[in-house]
């Protein structure tokens, strides 16, 4: 399924606008506020997203690790079976944040609190942003912000079983990511009404939750044909 999750984890990230307007657009707006006065500003922005989105490559190559390990007891429980649910299940869950239906997404940027106490100091040894290389490590740092979305993505990754496709996930994700926060960045204060709008964020949760419910749909296709021995084989 790792094909199916990069798209659907790229149209989560594309569609979340709503999500990442909330959550990073007051520090794009900082960030915008730090830049030099003259020139292009677009070289900075750029930097500081190529910086987020390599934290989030590297958040997918360690959780992808990690399921990797746990697929070892693939011949005593349905680890990847119960995974790949589980991720389905959070797309469901994200879709439904986006669309302004339920909030428990938040709930859970609640277990990153306590890295982000450690990183955030750091963050402010990079003020002023008056070159591209401290918007990209402003951006490195910024990546491991507590974010719903981001960590019901990595469940997605988690679930690929394997560092190198929990990577590519996540950096699927990131470039889906990657336009609204260039927008944001350049028309921060004329986006907003528009990304905000309620039939907006209903028709991108509701694409967000339709791929959760078909990867769902997908499980317990192989388990009904398979049983558990098939758990292992989900194809999309």
């Amino acid at each position: 399924m790792t094909e199916f999750s990069i798209i659907a984890v790229f149209f989560a990230g594309l569609l979340g606008g709503v999500h990442c307007l909330g959550m990073c657009g007051s520090i794009v707006g900082i960030l915008t506020a730090q830049l030099p006065k003259q020139g292009s500003r677009w070289h900075f922005h750029l930097s500081y997203n190529i910086g987020r989105i390599a934290s989030y490559t590297l958040a997918g190559a360690v959780v992808g690790a990690i399921g990797q390990a746990g697929f070892l007891l693939r011949d005593v429980v349905p680890v990847q079976h119960l995974l790949f649910a589980l991720s389905s299940l959070m797309l469901v869950a994200l879709g439904l944040y986006i669309a302004g239906i339920w909030s428990m997404v938040r709930r859970i940027e609640q277990a990153g609190s306590m890295l982000w106490q450690h990183i955030q100091p750091l963050t402010r040894r990079l003020f002023p942003i008056s070159t591209p290389t401290r918007a990209l490590l402003l951006g490195t740092l910024w990546g491991w912000l507590p974010c719903g979305l981001v960590y019901s993505v990595l469940v997605t990754a988690l679930a690929s079983g394997h560092a190198q496709s929990g990577a590519l996930i996540m950096l699927a994700f990131g470039l889906g990511t990657l336009p609204n926060l260039l927008i944001i960045g350049r028309f921060w204060e004329s986006c907003q009404h528009w990304i905000q709008s309620p039939a907006i964020r209903l028709t991108a949760g509701l694409i967000v939750a339709a791929f959760g419910v078909y990867g769902l749909f997908k499980v317990g296709y192989v388990f009904t044909e398979h049983g558990w021995t098939g758990s292992c084989h989900v194809e999309a």
